[in-house]
């Protein structure tokens, strides 16, 4: 019998917090956020609940550099990556552990929700968003630059 495996998350919800990026010892960015996604589900009783679970994700190298220049607190996300799990030793004592999602593919969805500062946004602020949301780059990223980034992937990651 052949042995399968399967690691894979796919999520959409929106980002909690604006990118972190910074650069592994090799020079690759890396880029962290939260992401927040609802379930919406009915009681016994009929009650309409809602939960809402929050994922940390990470991206490397270019993934990571279109992530930091394009997303932003509040806007909607679709994630494709794998679960990572990792620990690690306390300052104060005793493990940390963390769950992540490391990105493999992505695409931006709509923008944050009153995302403007102002509140009442003009026809000509919108017609600037609409076209700001046309400038967003779509990049094929090749098997083998998936491939690359599992090479330079570190345990230690600057966060």
């Amino acid at each position: 019998m052949c042995g399968m495996n399967l690691n894979k998350a796919q999520l959409i919800g929106r980002v909690t917090n604006d990118p972190e990026t910074k650069a592994l010892p090799s020079g690759m960015s890396v880029s962290k956020f939260g992401l927040a996604t609802n379930h919406v589900y009915k009681t016994k009783e009929g009650e309409k609940k809602e939960t809402t679970q929050f994922h940390n994700c990470i991206a490397f190298g270019k993934r990571s550099d279109i992530i930091s220049q394009w997303l932003k607190k509040g806007q909607e996300v679709y994630v494709d990556g794998r679960i990572e799990y990792r620990s690690w030793d306390k300052k104060e004592g005793g493990k940390g552990y963390i769950t992540e999602i490391i990105i493999e593919n992505f695409q931006m969805g709509a923008k944050a929700r009153g995302s403007n500062s102002g509140g009442q946004e003009s026809t000509s602020e919108r017609r600037e968003e609409s076209e700001s949301n046309k400038e967003v780059p779509v990049v094929e990223i090749d098997k083998e630059d998936n491939e690359d980034n599992e090479d330079n992937e570190e345990d230690d990651l600057p966060f």
